[in-house]
């Protein structure tokens, strides 16, 4: 298989957006179709027109927008039983899109036409003809959406072979055998693809559509193309209805990095992870660590032996380098990372530092100290640089801390206002005494820090905390159990974590918090240093 183009279908906005806890705005489904067309998909499947006002008022919008690559799609159903296309109400929502694509699914299974559709076998094939005829005489491109195809045709082959054959005859240019219940095995689902494809591809393109529910959308998807499929349909992210759609930012990367297939742009490759994140940022998900190629985990490295080996050559321990899908590698500190590690962030400050520097020894220790009292600097990036800097004398405190004392109210005195933190703290020489209210001690914390140093170091209002996160680490102790408190942070420019471990959820909140406002002063001193160069 050399240099084959597979047109991509991506059904974020209509399949994913049957996932659970997904929901987008109009404004959303604009944005991700911008990002979708960014990153050169060839089809963007935006809903169903017919089917609520959200949709409805996103294709009137969706008419205003100039895509340079991507083909909007609009999706619907064939013709109600009873009726005519001409009076099919959602048939003439699909025209009022004006998309030059539209998407229509029929049934291919013969118990989904008789037993829930409740049509004859022949009724459902001429409603399948008819549809598909008259978008296209209305100056439509068709795609048949084959639904169930994989569980009809294991049942009735004959059959499903039937509903193909109906669309064909109306029209349609491409076949989407859909794995509607996600429960085809890869041969079962490779076989049935080659015998499609053997029957209509010299007519039509054939495409596939899979779900997850066996764990298996992405091989699926793959098998199908090795069986001759041109067009694979999924959602970006894999997310959907019950365990999700195929992952198409795994899928792309497979057939152009590893399959010779050309399914976007090959200079548009370097964009797969910046527009993950951007379409997990619209549809308010975080983006899977574990997930491959995107995900933050893909190319992080944390066993010393396989660390070492990667800064010596990462062909070692990756299958391809991570800046190929615009992703980065990341080093884990933890107690088994090793002093390659340790030396490859040590350098970021000092050069001069090698591996038997007596510095490295003590920085290793000093990890494994913390990480045996709970802490866990894989995960918290901000935390280990300052170690660093503290281990090397580049670090400098901007405040030191004299008390802080907390109270809290319940029932609450106000919807938002529950605790109260009084700080004292010496800034710059000066002795600050503040408070802060807030809902819940650390944000009332958060603000009295903030009050105390925003006024010596106005960057300080820049930090939004993005994620806060409490993890018990002895449950033993119960409610005098040591806590391991994770902040992430963010300027609006970079994002970093920070930690703190203690039993008592305060200090340890605490020091996190004095963790992440110090890694952000230190980067803006060193930003202006910089310019000064």
């Amino acid at each position: 298989m050399k240099n084959r183009k597979i047109a991509v279908f991506d059904s974020t906005l209509r399949d994913g957006s049957q996932g659970e806890g997904i929901s987008f705005s109009v404004q959303d489904k604009i944005n991700i179709v911008l990002s979708l067309d960014e990153l050169g998909v060839s089809f963007i499947e935006a809903g169903n027109p017919g089917s609520n006002p959200k949709d409805m008022e996103f294709f009137a919008e969706a008419k205003k927008l100039n895509l340079k690559k991507s083909k909007l799609v609009a999706f619907g159903s064939t013709r109600r039983k009873d009726l005519s296309c001409g009076e099919d109400i959602n048939l003439q929502s699909l025209l009022s899109a004006e998309t030059e694509y539209v998407c229509i699914f029929g049934k291919s299974w013969d118990f989904q036409v008789t037993d829930i559709l409740h049509a004859s076998l022949e009724e459902n094939l001429v409603m399948i003809k008819d549809t598909v005829s008259y978008l296209c005489s209305k100056g439509r491109k068709v795609i048949f959406d084959a639904e169930h195809f994989f569980t009809g045709y294991a049942e009735n082959s004959e059959y499903a072979l039937k509903s193909l054959e109906a669309a064909v005859e109306g029209g349609a240019e491409c076949l989407c055998l859909c794995e509607t219940k996600g429960g085809a095995m890869p041969l079962e689902c490779f076989n049935a693809v080659k015998t499609v494809v053997d029957k209509f591809g010299k007519k039509v393109s054939i495409g596939i559509h899979t779900h997850n529910d066996c764990g298996l959308a992405v091989a699926n998807s793959l098998l199908a193309v090795e069986a001759g499929a041109t067009h694979v349909q999924g959602v970006l992210l894999g997310f959907g209805e019950r365990t999700g759609n195929a992952n198409l930012s795994t899928i792309i990367a497979d057939l152009q990095l590893k399959m010779n297939c050309e399914c976007i742009p090959k200079e548009n490759m370097k964009l797969l992870t910046p527009i993950c994140k951007r379409v997990a940022e619209i549809t308010n998900i975080s983006l899977a660590t574990g997930m491959p190629f995107v995900g933050g985990s893909a190319f992080a490295h944390k066993a010393g032996m396989h660390i070492d080996a990667v800064i010596k050559n990462p062909f070692a321990y990756e299958h391809i380098t991570p800046e190929t899908v615009g992703n980065e590698r990341v080093f884990l500190m933890s107690e088994v990372a090793g002093r390659s590690m340790i030396i490859e962030k040590i350098q970021k400050f000092d050069k001069s530092i090698t591996k038997s520097s007596p510095i490295v020894a003590d920085i290793v220790k000093r990890v494994k100290d913390l990480e045996h009292e709970g802490y866990q600097f894989e995960g918290a990036d901000g935390s280990f640089e300052l170690l660093v800097r503290k281990a090397i004398g580049k670090y400098q405190p901007f405040f030191n801390l004299h008390y802080y004392k907390t109270s809290g109210e319940f029932p609450r005195f106000s919807d938002n206002q529950s605790a109260f933190v009084q700080i004292k703290l010496d800034v710059d020489d000066k002795a600050v005494v503040t408070a802060g209210e807030g809902d819940g001690p650390v944000n009332a914390m958060d603000v009295a820090l903030r009050k105390a140093l925003e006024e010596f170091y106005p960057s300080v209002s820049q930090i939004h905390l993005t994620d806060y996160k409490v993890r018990v680490l002895d449950g033993k102790s119960a409610t005098a159990s040591r806590v391991r408190v994770l902040i992430e942070s963010s300027d609006g420019v970079d994002c970093w974590a920070t930690m703190g471990v203690s039993s008592d959820i305060m200090e340890a909140s605490y020091l996190a918090l004095v963790d992440s406002f110090e890694y952000k002063l230190i980067k803006d001193v060193e930003k202006k240093f910089m310019k000064l160069l």
